[in-house]
């Protein structure tokens, strides 16, 4: 099989791109679908919003947490059998979930094990595939795989809320379920760890080479290349402006939008269709992202992106007043620069800490973005018991954002330079 792959006309590299696309698509739908479960949750079991969106904190902070961690284990054990194993994980979970009664059940299911199944399968996953089979075309690789979360949302939300709605929240969990073990059969056979897998170079190279084993103790290493990073200022940049970063998208609008809408009157199914609506224009926005990040300075993109989201959430009040056409526009404009930020944090990160260590800083990075969206899951949702309304945190996560495109453009101007003149 492998002497095909080879003679095939198509790089090789392409086909794992796509299979890492579905994979992390159907991850993020995963990750995504409590946004929807909240109300459910609420009327079938009696927990209240604020324990919920607890659990779910719990889970995005897990999501991002095992990211550098997973750097290192997708370097030593590969990623194929990583990806089967976490896959296999998360169906198992997700297939028990129906049969939960009680609230540490959930806590178990949705917070811990969803959490770090799929935090295997996040941006960390992204960026060393694209290093592993990329040499070339890097920035538009890592704009495609980070737009799949968006597309994932794209596809999963408004079916799953419409069967969620027409048979209830058990039958959306086995099509997710479903979906999961689908793709667990196309890891399994199409998968590739390394080009020289498949006798072949990195795109943009004719060099074959073999890949560089993975050395160092799996837990011990990201926390030094954490240590070393730590004395970077681009690292505390990046970290800062990725925690607000997630405090005002996973965090907050993906998990709280639907319910946001609920309090106005406004149909979960159309809602879920508003965070598709999302997704759709964000894998516009984010490939996009990639492929500027090749051919601009990335400080700039990312000075622009953070402060017209800001522009758009101190929007989102108003326009969840105003009904839905307000909505419309928001949901166009915020989904361009959903996770545009991505693209180019990433291209930073390379350039600052090179090739074999940008996949763990970046995990130390995804962890600081994960902390946020914690912050906001809870937060938002306490404020919500508290206030009433979710107009306080929309209002106050535009203005960190507005604050984040002021740090985006301090870092380094050698880092941009250094990016300029490889490109």
């Amino acid at each position: 099989m492998d002497k095909n792959l080879k003679s095939s006309r198509l790089h090789y590299g392409w086909v794992v791109i796509l299979v890492t696309f579905v994979t992390l698509l159907v991850s993020a739908g995963v990750r995504s679908m409590p946004s929807i479960l909240i109300v459910p949750f609420e009327k079938e079991f009696g927990w209240n919003r604020g324990s919920i969106s607890g659990v779910i904190s719990i889970g995005i902070f897990l999501y991002g947490l095992v990211g550098p961690f997973s750097a290192a284990v997708l370097q030593k054990y590969g990623i194929r059998r990583v990806l089967v194993i976490s896959l296999a994980v998360l169906a198992a979970s997700m297939a028990v979930t129906p049969l939960m009664t009680a609230f540490w059940q959930y806590e178990l299911l949705w917070g811990i094990v969803s959490g770090l199944a799929t935090g295997m399968m996040a941006n960390v996953l992204g960026v060393t595939v694209s290093n592993q089979w990329f040499v070339k075309r890097k920035g538009l690789v890592v704009g495609l795989l980070t737009a799949s979360a968006a597309t994932g949302q794209l596809l999963f939300l408004p079916m799953l809320a419409k069967i969620m709605v027409d048979v209830g929240w058990r039958y959306a969990v086995y099509t997710t379920v479903a979906a999961i073990v689908i793709v667990l059969i196309a890891v399994a056979i199409w998968m590739r760890n390394h080009p020289y897998d498949v006798g072949s170079a990195p795109y943009g190279t004719d060099e074959v080479v073999q890949p560089v084993p993975f050395k160092g103790n799996l837990f011990l290493t990201p926390l030094l290349a954490l240590r070393s990073a730590m004395t970077n200022t681009t690292f505390w940049l990046l970290a800062g402006t990725f925690f607000f970063c997630g405090f005002s998208t996973n965090g907050l609008i993906g998990t709280h939008l639907i319910s946001a809408c609920g309090d106005y009157g406004i149909p979960e199914v159309m809602a879920a269709g508003l965070l598709a609506l999302m997704g759709m224009f964000d894998l516009v926005g984010t490939t996009l992202s990639g492929w500027l990040s090749d051919r601009f300075d990335s400080r700039k993109l990312l000075f622009w992106y953070y402060g017209l989201r800001g522009l758009s959430l101190l929007f989102l009040p108003y326009a969840l007043d105003a009904g839905p056409n307000m909505l419309l526009v928001f949901s166009i404009f915020y989904g361009l620069d959903w996770i545009a930020t991505v693209p180019p944090t990433v291209k930073l990160a390379t350039k600052e800490f090179g090739k074999e260590k940008s996949g763990m800083i970046f995990g130390w990075v995804v962890v600081a973005h994960q902390v946020g969206a914690s912050v906001a899951a809870y937060g938002a949702g306490a404020m919500r018991e508290w206030f009433g309304s979710y107009t306080v945190p929309f209002i106050a996560a535009g203005f960190v954002c507005l604050f984040a495109a002021l740090m985006a453009i301090r870092i380094s101007k050698s880092g941009a330079a250094v990016q300029q003149a490889q490109v």
